[in-house]
Parts: structure tokens; C-alpha cells; sequence
């Protein structure tokens, strides 16, 4: 039911977009003209009857931006802040679009409903340029009509547009779960706009004047008319030493001022969306990053280039980290037999050497292949080129169903699947969301790595660089592959595009690549020290109690250890899982691990130390040795059986932490049937691996 209120309008756009002549076309002689209070420039307001609708509207100063550096400026934008239009039209020069959509992209800021212009289409179109406005709509997240003010061409669309627009934002405020447009400007910047509007939204009365988000943005550009108004805001000395603290940080990892930071991300939205939507015929690729572009984003090479950079990264992550890697286990081999020696035999001395130094350590040793892994994504990130991987992979991941914006979370999920399934909140489409969420834990979180890295060592050593890319890709496969089962079964519809930002290449900072890297290690760090510790000790008292009572002159060192495990009650849960886990080739030892693994993926690394390092009666003959070394004595152990655990752990239920923010995100229900699904399709995907590797004798 349509609101029949007035309807209030700000014209807005850039000097020479033809506003002006859009302005004369609605309004006819129906206008009048001042001046706004205290400046001298001009005030425009005209009324309009469409449809049954009174239409008053007002034509703001051209601007090119909306950063108070002029009164022109400073008019425009505080015409919307304070006098709350009900919806703005955007006059945009369809022949010089991307500067055009720069305006646009701050005016979306401001939290005023959009509706685009593309004035002048005719002189465009002669100039070779083909605009999908339909497309460009839906990535920009706002209505756009083709115009032509001079001929009155598309007018009666574009009143039609922001009827619409007008009618549904008020519908909107009624409803609890409208989420407000946001334009996604990057990780980095995104953290610090978002971190500056929890400070804001704490005063109601400010931020209904002022919107948080746009105050925030404008805080990060120094905007000296931005500060001013802060004053108002009750915190006001806090949030002018905290901004200020978090643009000093953007401008250490960034190596520049925030306010070009903020406009280069501004930039790189609107070059993905003309990238996506605005084709020309006589197209140049007249700047350096367009010139790489050229190269990077063809259609034909784009692919096998990305996919030739990770190949590239985990070749030189193990050539480089194995040196590393192996100083470290020596060291904890070397303090395994030290203190083997120093200490008395007894419970303490197994809950030290066996339990933490066999379970910890184990992680540990693996520090370096993740401090490189994480440096050489850093530097892909920073330089702009992961960005790029988005756009490659959008019309590829559309073909399974996808939305493109799920490119952005499946990535983070190579880090951690905890803020990859968070991250899906900026997606519009449940359905979209859904379906990003159900993938994300099949791609190989950093925790799973070290499990990689383990078996990849020690059982496939000449070649554990394309074993370990290769269990990535079976991940992204199988990811992409549930996506289209899903989407022609459970969530059936249409997704929708997405813009890719595209910034121009840069260097990346020496502080930007070290700052990623020391925050990521030390959540690794984090994750030894508490969890994976606390899973080391219990693991050890599982496989330690009941204690065993055998006369050792009837048994073997060996059989007394064997009887030992098996009596514990870690053996004895693993007997009870065995039967199902035997079909996949796994023991009930590996049962132990495959379960644990569920507190965090590490902890399949410090169970399976803990569990060769105890099972020795004489701790110190496998003190001395990797935990690699010791899985190769096993004859449980194969290549095969090493390749089938890795895909386990990719595939399995994920972590803890990561099932409860699926619950978090969509609720038990989807919970339920991630987790089940993830069980299923590991034994399933394992099992015809395993049985295929038993028939070709592997």
C-alpha cells in the first residue's frame, strides 16, 4: 500500500552530468530559487504531481565528492544529513561513468536511498560503450534508468524508480531484519570502519542524525567538517583518540595517507562493477594495471595462472619450511632425551615428555611451513592480486550455483572457517548465504595443514608440495560440486552478481605482510598453548589409564606397551569406533585422532603424537625420533592410508568453533545436516579411495 505523502527529492551528481537540464525536464516551471541560509550559493527546489504522487525536489550543488572541502560540498551533504530526504537521484555522466560512480558510491554512504540516473545514455552509446544497466543495478545494490534530460527521455522510469525506492525504504523501517546497503571496501579498511562505529552507535541521538558507518568512513578520510560535528557526540575525546589510533595502523600496513587508502578502495568497487557491466568497443588498456590485467584476467589464461601461484606456493612453502621444520623436531627430540634423563621415572615424567612435549611439539614443529604459507598469501592479498582471483573465479562459481561474493569467504576459509562462515553476513540472498556456508568447511582451513604437512613429509617426501595442492583442489571440488547438488535440490533459485573490487596493483608493505603474518602465527600459537595443550594432557591420560598390571617377563617391551593401549580408555573407545572407521583403511589409534580432531584440526597431529610416543615402554627408544619417522614403523600406516587421513581431515565435521558459528549464522537445523553431511561424504569419498587403492594393490 503506497504511502501518499510528499515525496522529497535531492538531485545530486557531478558539474556537467546535466542535472541542471534533468532538474528543468521533471519540474517545468514548477521551481523556485534562493539562496540556503549562510553561503551564497544557489537553492533550486521545483514540485512535480506523477502519478498521484507530489514529488519536491531539490537540486544540490554539483560536486564531484562529498568531502567537505568546499561550500558546495559542505551544502549538498548536509542537506541530506539534517534535512533527511526520502530519496536521492544521482545525475551520472554515462560517458565518463567510473569517475561518476565514485560520487555515488558516497552518497550510498550516507544511508539515503539511491536511484541512478545514466543521463546522457545517447552520447555513451556513439561512443561505443554498452551499459547493462540491469546488471550494474544489482552489483551496486540500487535501481539505475537510462535518461536523456534534453530529449525528456526515460524520465517517467526514473519517477517510477523512486516511487518504489521511497515506498519500500519506509516499509523497511518497520521491519527488524532489514540490514542497510553497505558497499565492502576490503578487509583491512572494513575492520577499522567497523571497529570506529561500535564507538558511535553508542550515543542513539548522534548517530540518528549522523549515520555510524558514513561518520566512520569520514573520521578514516580526516575530513575536518566530520571531526567538528563529533563534538556533538557524548564520547566525543574517546572516539577522536581511538580513530585516530586506527588510522595510524591503516596508514603503517597500507604505507599511505588514509584518505587516498579510502579512495582507492572506492575506486577499485567501481572499476570491478565496470569491469562486470560497462563493455566498449574501443577499450584501452592505457595503465600499468590494466596492461597486467590484460594478461591476468584473460579468460583463457586467467585460470590456469592462479592455479599455477598456488602450485607455486606450497612448492616453495615445503622447499624452504622443511630446513626449519626439521631444526625445531630435533630440538624437541633433543629435550624429549634430556629430560628423559633428568627426570625420575614415573606419571610426570610420561605427562611431560609423552603428553605435552609429544603433543605440543608435534604442532610446533610446523611453525615454519605456516609463518611462509601465510607470508606469500599475505603478499597476494596486499598486492592486489587476490582481488583479481575473485573476478577470475565469479562466472566460474556461478556455473555451480554460487554466488560471486562467496569467492571472499571460501578464501578466508583457507585461513580460518570461523570468520569465513562470519563473513557470509554480507551477502543479501539467504539462499546464497546458505550454500556459501555449507562449502566453506570443505576448503583446508590453516589448521588442517600441519596435518598435511605431517603425512605429506613423511610419506610422499619428493612430491609433498603437489600432495598437499592436491587435497586443496579435491576441497574446492568437492565444495563446488555440493553447491550444485544443493542448489537443485535443497535451495533451488536464481544467484545473484556481485562486484569485485579492483585495485590498481601496489607493493606491499614490509609492516602490512608482517603485521598479517604475526597476527595469524600467533593464533596459532594461541590455539598450542590452550587448546591443543589441554588435548595432549587428556589424550596422554586416556592412553595412560587404567594402568596396566602384566608381568613384564611374560610380555615383550612392545606387547606390554601394545596391552597398555589397548586397556586404556582411549583403546577403549577406539575399539568401539573401529568397526566403522575399518572400511576407510584407519585403525582404532587413528579413530582417537579423527575424534579429537574435533576440538581443533591440530589436535589430530598432537593425538597421534601422543599416542606413538606412549606406545613404547621405553620412552626414550622413541624420544629421539620424528613422529614421522614413528608413523612409518607402524605397518598400519601406508602412503595410502596417509593420503586417505588427509582427506578425512579436510572433509570431516569441521571444528568446535566453526559448528558453533554455523549455528550462530543459520541455526541447529542447518547445523545438523552441515555436520552430518561433512561425516557422510568424508567415509564415502575415503572408502572409494581406500577400496580403489586395496584393488590396484597401493
Amino acid at each position: 500500500m503506497h504511502n501518499k505523502k510528499a515525496i522529497r527529492i535531492g538531485l545530486a551528481g557531478n558539474p556537467n552530468a546535466g542535472k541542471t537540464t534533468l532538474f528543468n525536464a521533471v519540474t517545468g516551471s514548477h521551481q523556485k530559487v534562493g539562496n540556503y541560509a549562510g553561503v551564497t550559493v544557489e537553492k533550486k527546489e521545483g514540485h512535480r504531481v506523477f502519478k498521484g504522487r507530489e514529488l519536491i525536489i531539490f537540486d544540490l550543488p554539483g560536486t564531484y565528492s562529498l568531502t567537505a572541502y568546499s561550500a558546495d560540498e559542505v551544502v549538498a551533504r548536509d542537506f541530506i544529513l539534517e534535512e533527511k530526504p526520502d530519496v536521492i537521484i544521482d545525475v551520472i555522466d554515462s560517458t565518463n561513468i567510473e569517475r561518476n560512480l565514485y560520487f555515488c558510491l558516497q552518497l550510498q554512504e550516507l544511508g539515503v536511498p539511491v536511484v541512478g540516473a545514466l543521463n546522457i545514455i545517447d552520447q555513451a552509446e556513439s561512443m561505443g560503450l554498452d551499459i547493462d544497466e540491469q546488471l550494474l543495478s544489482e552489483l551496486l545494490q540500487m535501481p539505475l534508468v537510462k535518461t536523456i534530460g534534453a530529449k525528456k527521455q526515460g524520465l517517467d522510469e526514473l519517477l517510477d524508480a523512486v516511487i518504489l525506492a521511497a515506498d519500500t525504504a519506509a516499509n523497511a523501517i518497520a521491519d527488524e531484519n532489514h540490514s542497510q546497503i553497505r558497499v565492502y571496501y576490503g578487509d583491512e579498511l572494513e575492520r577499522e570502519i567497523e571497529r570506529i562505529e561500535a564507538l558511535l552507535i553508542t550515543d542513539v541521538k548522534f548517530s540518528a542524525v549522523y549515520p555510524a558507518r558514513w561518520m566512520a568512513i569520514k573520521l578514516i578520510e580526516k575530513d575536518k567538517d566530520a571531526y567538528k560535528k563529533l563534538r556533538k557526540h557524548k564520547d566525543y575525546e574517546l572516539i577522536d583518540k581511538e580513530s585516530k589510533r586506527h588510522i595510524l595502523h591503516l596508514e603503517k600496513h597500507f604505507g599511505r595517507d588514509s584518505e587516498i587508502i579510502v579512495s582507492e578502495q572506492r575506486y577499485a568497487y567501481v572499476n570491478g562493477a565496470v569491469a562486470e557491466a560497462v563493455y566498449s568497443e574501443e577499450r584501452t588498456n592505457s595503465s600499468l594495471s590494466e596492461k597486467i590485467d590484460a594478461v591476468l584476467l584473460n579468460r583463457f589464461l586467467g585460470l590456469p595462472i592462479f592455479l599455477f601461484f598456488l602450485w607455486a606456493i606450497f612448492q616453495f612453502t615445503f622447499i624452504i619450511g622443511e630446513f626449519p621444520k626439521d631444526w625445531i623436531q630435533s630440538g624437541f627430540a633433543w629435550l624429549s632425551v634430556a629430560l628423559y634423563g633428568l627426570m625420575p621415572e614415573g606419571l610426570v615424567r610420561s605427562l611431560v615428555v609423552d603428553g605435552v612435549i609429544g603433543g605440543v611439539g608435534s604442532v610446533l614443529s610446523f611453525v615454519p611451513l605456516i609463518i611462509i604459507l601465510f607470508l606469500l598469501i599475505s603478499v597476494l592479498e596486499d598486492s592486489g592480486y587476490m582481488s583479481r582471483a575473485a573476478f577470475i573465479m565469479d562466472k566460474f562459481l556461478h556455473v555451480f550455483g554460487l554466488h560471486g561474493q562467496s569467492f571472499l569467504p571460501m578464501m578466508l576459509g583457507f585461513g580460518c572457517s570461523v570468520p569465513a562462515i562470519m563473513a557470509t553476513r554480507t551477502m543479501r540472498s539467504a539462499r546464497d548465504r546458505i550454500l556459501t556456508i555449507m562449502v566453506v568447511p570443505l576448503m583446508s582451513c590453516g589448521a588442517k595443514l600441519p596435518v598435511y604437512v605431517l603425512l605429506a613429509a613423511a610419506f610422499f617426501p619428493q612430491h609433498a608440495g603437489n600432495v598437499v595442492l592436491s587435497i586443496y583442489l579435491i576441497g574446492i571440488a568437492l565444495g563446488l560440486v555440493s553447491a550444485m547438488v544443493f542448489k537443485r535440490t535443497l535451495y533451488k533459485g536464481k544467484s545473484t552478481p556481485f562486484v569485485m573490487e579492483l585495485p590498481t596493483y601496489r607493493v606491499p608493505t614490509v609492516r602490512g605482510i608482517l603485521w598479517h603474518v604475526w597476527d595469524k602465527t600467533c593464533h596459532y600459537f594461541r590455539k598450542a598453548g590452550t587448546i591443543i595443550l589441554l588435548a595432549s594432557v587428556l589424550i596422554w591420560a586416556l592412553t595412560t589409564f587404567p594402568r596396566t598390571v602384566a608381568d613384564p617377563a611374560k610380555h615383550a617391551s612392545e606387547n606390554l606397551a601394545t596391552l597398555q593401549m589397548e586397556n586404556s580408555y582411549a583403546g577403549q573407545i577406539g575399539k568401539v569406533i573401529e568397526p566403522v572407521l575399518r572400511p576407510i583403511g584407519f585403525d582404532w589409534k587413528v579413530g582417537i585422532a579423527v575424534i579429537t580432531g574435533f576440538a581443533a584440526k591440530e589436535v589430530v597431529v598432537s593425538t597421534l603424537g601422543v599416542l606413538y610416543k606412549v606406545e613404547a615402554n621405553d620412552a626414550s627408544a622413541n624420544a629421539g625420533q620424528s613422529l614421522g619417522d614413528a608413523l612409518k614403523k607402524d605397518k598400519n600406516f601406508s602412503p595410502l592410508i596417509a593420503y586417505i587421513l588427509m582427506l578425512f581431515t579436510l572433509i570431516n565435521v569441521p571444528c568446535f568453533a566453526a559448528l558453533a558459528a554455523i549455528r550462530a549464522e543459520i541455526g541447529w537445523k542447518w547445523l545438523s545436516f552441515s555436520a552430518a553431511y561433512n561425516f557422510v561424504l568424508a567415509w564415502l569419498v575415503c572408502f572409494v579411495v581406500y577400496q580403489a587403492g586395496a584393488y590396484f594393490g597401493l
